[in-house]
């Protein structure tokens, strides 16, 4: 090693946490990504990596920079769902500790984090992780973190880090150019810059489907932040948060930081939150009643001059911690004899296994939940015929998915005469035209789409449907938007929009200014 490199350690638990879903596992980590050492350098340069593409741009980013050493951790991340088990969580810590301290001399750490993960003992794990990183390596040396911008900050993670930079897209398309932005601030931190960063949280806790960035009020949002960007600032971040995650810390926050100083950290992020504030009215938004939304189906799939139509079944989002087999909205068009529609993907393994030792071209009496029937997850049945099977393994082509390994275990493609259902075994939202093209499925002579994806979808959808032909379908589950049907326990109220009368109070520090 020349004695110029910088040693930088890598390592990252990434959970969005949706705190009224079952506790993820250990093995619903070790399912979806699980590395150690020397085995994240090797994925994160393979031309479709399975893992978040932040790390696969942070490396590529310090690579252009000269010389370094990657120092791999440990590298984990699970889908989204319930609190992480804390002594899976516990021991994974203890592993980074131990790896850390034996690394010996580092010069940085990268952080890669969704942000929004919470245990089944505690509301902050990701501040943990940040805290455990600072007390090892010490208040030296530089450490620079990623965060989904579905994060939900804490004080803890400010203040352990010189620089938290959030993603910006929504849906997600620029992880790998955050991880090269971070990598390009770590640069400069360990070259000697000083970071001053200023954090204001707000009481809006909004709905996900508020957050899109192409267009409304977190778009201008950030927008307006990314217009406000001068050489004095390194980053700002605008964070929308998660609400399903029911912490204290939940609410859209600002981070601000500054190439040394504070003050202009302080004034950018105190502009940033007032205006957020003033424009709070805008984070409420109507869906479509799911009786409109059959209707349009059946319009659609009667009239081909009609345009075709995709439906968010927004309740039952697995990409925010839904199970993905929810029911309402296919039973509905099944027994409105809708026709020329695609639903995927349906999550029932057991189902996906039947129609897999049936063979193509079976027929059936196809039963969905039938092992798994809960309060949101009704059993439903319909005669079906095994139209396609796959392996479900797959590199995704748009999107969120795209240059990205994904296996969505056995699927299988089920005709339900009028409607054809993809039938997953891993949960995995919707996201990515491959999940149907797998099948064989043609999703441009289809008259309706309907995906278990809250927003992200209309990343990898784009080249079929226009923003006109897309609707959020008002459907019960884990991730409705309809807040008021969640029983949330832990959210900081007064907050907006589920308490009309919320008030914010600006930092003590912005009477000073």
């Amino acid at each position: 090693m020349n004695a110029t490199d910088k040693r930088v350690a890598i390592l990252g638990i990434i959970l969005e946490t949706n705190a009224f879903a079952p506790p993820s596992s250990e093995a619903d980590f070790r399912t979806l990504c699980y590395l150690e050492g020397e085995a994240i350098v090797a994925e994160a340069r393979k031309p479709a990596p399975a893992m978040p593409l932040e790390v696969p741009g942070f490396m590529a980013g310090m690579d252009r920079g000269g010389a370094w050493t990657p120092v791999p951790i440990v590298v984990t991340g699970a889908e989204p769902g319930g609190p992480i088990e804390h002594g899976f969580f516990t021991r994974v810590m203890a592993d980074m500790r131990a790896r850390l301290v034996a690394a010996g001399r580092l010069d940085g750490v990268y952080i890669v984090n969704h942000g929004a993960m919470t245990s089944t003992a505690e509301h902050d794990p990701d501040g943990a992780l940040y805290a455990m990183v600072r007390e090892v390596v010490g208040p030296d040396v530089p450490v620079v973190a990623t965060v989904d911008l579905h994060a939900n900050i804490s004080e803890r993670m400010v203040d352990s880090v010189e620089a938290l930079i959030s993603y910006r897209t929504n849906p997600h398309v620029d992880q790998g150019e955050r991880g090269d932005e971070a990598a390009e601030a770590l640069r400069w931190l360990m070259n000697g810059g000083q970071a001053k960063s200023a954090f204001i949280r707000l009481p809006i806790t909004p709905a996900s489907v508020t957050l899109l960035t192409a267009a409304g009020p977190y778009a201008d949002l950030i927008a307006e932040g990314q217009r406000r960007m001068t050489p004095d600032i390194l980053n700002v971040s605008v964070v929308g948060g998660f609400v399903f995650s029911d912490t204290p810390k939940n609410g859209i926050a600002v981070i601000v930081t500054a190439r040394g100083d504070q003050a202009k950290a302080r004034a950018l992020a105190l502009d940033l939150a007032r205006a957020g504030w003033k424009d709070r009215p805008r984070f409420v938004k109507k869906l479509t009643p799911l009786d409109e939304a059959v209707r349009l189906s059946v319009a659609s799939g009667n009239d081909p001059s009609r345009p075709a139509v995709i439906f968010s079944d927004a309740g039952d989002n697995p990409g925010g911690g839904g199970r993905g087999n929810t029911t309402w909205l296919l039973a509905a068009l099944h027994k409105a004899g809708a026709r020329g529609v695609l639903v995927g993907v349906f999550i029932d393994e057991a189902l996906a296994a039947e129609a897999h030792r049936l063979g193509i071209g079976a027929r059936f009496r196809a039963v969905f939940n039938e092992l798994a029937e809960t309060e949101f997850s009704k059993r439903f049945e319909a005669d079906a015929r095994v139209a396609a099977l796959s392996d479900g393994k797959v590199v995704g082509r748009r999107g969120i998915y795209a240059g990205r390994s994904i296996d969505l275990g056995p699927v299988a493609a089920l005709d339900l005469g009028g409607i054809t259902v993809v039938v997953g075994t891993r949960r995995k939202q919707c996201a990515d035209p491959i999940q149907f093209e797998c099948l064989g499925l043609d999703i441009g002579r289809a008259r309706t789409v309907v995906v278990k994806s809250r927003g992200h979808f209309r990343a990898g959808f784009d080249q079929f449907f226009k923003p006109e032909q897309v609707y959020e379908v008002d459907t019960a589950g884990l991730t409705s938007p309809v807040l008021e049907r969640i029983p949330f326990r832990h959210l900081p109220r007064p907050v907006f929009p589920l308490d009309a009368g919320a008030e914010w109070r600006e930092p003590a520090w912005a009477k000073g200014r």
